[in-house]
């Protein structure tokens, strides 16, 4: 249980809650150190991977996207168990303090080990670090307002998403150059120090935090209540729409960097492969302005957009983000030259389908579950990442001759994956329409603290 000097319950108030800064402060510098591993990861699995005798260890391209979409797979399957510890037993809190430790010691490993052993015991404390942190984050921005000041909502968590893509943003930027210059260990190691560095910042907030205690017990009778099942499977039809749009953004960090590194990277300056990934959090930056002052307001004068028709409309954007790397893959298997800026295409298209569908999903995550169950939700929306990384791994593990060649060679690997997410998007159509919203807000406290 939360100390008494803890506030348990927001207080009312039509401003933006004092602890928010610290969360997105932490969530930036969070997110630097899990997009700056995760940008070089297949890069150093086809180029800098050891064996522990110190020879070169190196990867097949399907061997490193097969562990690059299980890691991201079971990255986004542990919220559910940081969720139920959460709710359950901890509280937010201490389940992100004490996971946060366990994620810092996931980059030291792959800091001082660049062997196989160490590539898996990393992903793998890192997979139970960052899973198990994922949903009380989130959960826990939403447990800062109550319904005084729940209109803020949908700004904080465009905050939220907003911090996420600047630590995006700069961790791309510098990761691969430093894997070239300096080698994995401090390629990997500034994400780890990034990681400290998050996890101390949240700590220093602790007494500005709403500490929404866990339910224990109750927490299992609410899950289990016909209210509390009724929501988990209408929410999971919409989350197995979504986790088709996962298996194709996540691609960003296998496919796409493979394919930039046979193209033309000279672009005013010379690119790194994995580089242009930073397109997707700078894009992001300038989109969420964009979209909430301009774009949205436009459609509500004549066509409201709900929560749903945002999230098919994103569907149907990921389709062409599939098409147009088709047409440069098949450019490229006809010995023709093809500039990297041509790729830059790709990735506005996939990010707009990301604020319509990722954002959207975020916010409507924690509005619809109920007030004890905010992370075990949370969890089940991040599961949706994890499903859809399956996919991917699962499609590039049986795609795999004996002779190390691919069924799915060339372009036809980007039109399967088009045509999946084409259908996936018009089969979504009648549940947006069918489904029902019910909004759960945290209850307030008229005292400051818990006595």
């Amino acid at each position: 249980m939360p100390s008494p000097r803890y506030r348990t319950a927001p207080a009312p108030s039509k401003g933006m809650p004092a602890g928010i800064p610290y969360i997105v402060a932490n969530e930036a510098a969070e997110r630097y150190s899990f997009y700056g591993m995760r940008a070089i990861l297949v890069i150093f699995m086809t180029k800098y991977l050891m064996n522990t005798e110190g020879e070169l260890d190196l990867m097949t391209d399907e061997q490193a996207k097969t562990w690059f979409h299980v890691f991201v797979m079971a990255v986004y399957t542990f919220p559910i168990l940081g969720a139920m510890i959460s709710d359950g037993v901890l509280g937010k809190y201490r389940t992100i303090m004490v996971l946060s430790i366990v994620y810092c010691l996931g980059h030291l490993t792959l800091a001082i080990d660049d062997s196989r052993v160490g590539l898996g015991l990393g992903l793998a404390l890192i997979a139970v670090g960052s899973g198990g942190i994922k949903p009380c984050v989130s959960a826990h921005v939403g447990d800062q307002f109550g319904q005084s000041n729940a209109y803020l909502l949908t700004k904080v968590f465009g905050w939220f998403y907003f911090a996420i893509n600047v630590g995006a943003l700069a961790s791309i930027l510098f990761a691969e150059p430093l894997l070239h210059r300096f080698g994995p260990s401090i390629a990997f190691g500034v994400p780890g120090v990034l990681m400290a560095l998050a996890t101390f910042v949240f700590w220093t907030g602790r007494n500005e935090f709403v500490h929404i205690p866990p339910a224990g017990l109750a927490f299992v009778r609410e899950v289990l209540s016909p209210e509390g099942l009724k929501v988990l499977g209408r929410l999971a039809i919409i989350y197995a729409f979504i986790l088709m749009f996962w298996a194709l953004f996540d691609q960003q960090g296998s496919a796409w960097v493979l394919q930039a590194q046979r193209m033309d990277r000279h672009f005013i300056v010379d690119w790194d492969p994995s580089q242009a990934q930073w397109l997707n959090p700078a894009l992001v930056l300038v989109f969420i302005p964009l979209f909430n002052r301009v774009i949205y307001p436009l459609f509500d004068g004549f066509w409201p957009l709900t929560p749903l028709r945002k999230i098919s409309i994103g569907l149907f954007l990921t389709v062409p983000a599939f098409l147009l790397p088709a047409w440069l893959e098949a450019r490229l298997d006809a010995g023709e030259t093809v500039n990297i800026v041509w790729q830059f295409g790709c990735y506005i298209i996939m990010t707009a389908a990301e604020i319509l569908i990722s954002i959207t999903a975020l916010e409507f995550s924690y509005t619809q579950a109920p007030r004890r169950m905010k992370s075990v939700v949370m969890g089940a929306f991040f599961a949706s990442v994890a499903a859809g990384n399956l996919f991917t791994a699962a499609v590039n593990f049986f795609i795999q001759n004996p002779d190390g060649s691919s069924k799915l060679d060339g372009p036809s690997y980007y039109l399967f994956f088009a045509a999946a997410m084409a259908i996936t998007a018009v089969l979504f159509v009648p549940v947006a329409i069918w489904y029902k919203e019910r909004t759960y807000i945290q209850d307030e406290s008229a005292n400051e603290a818990a006595s």
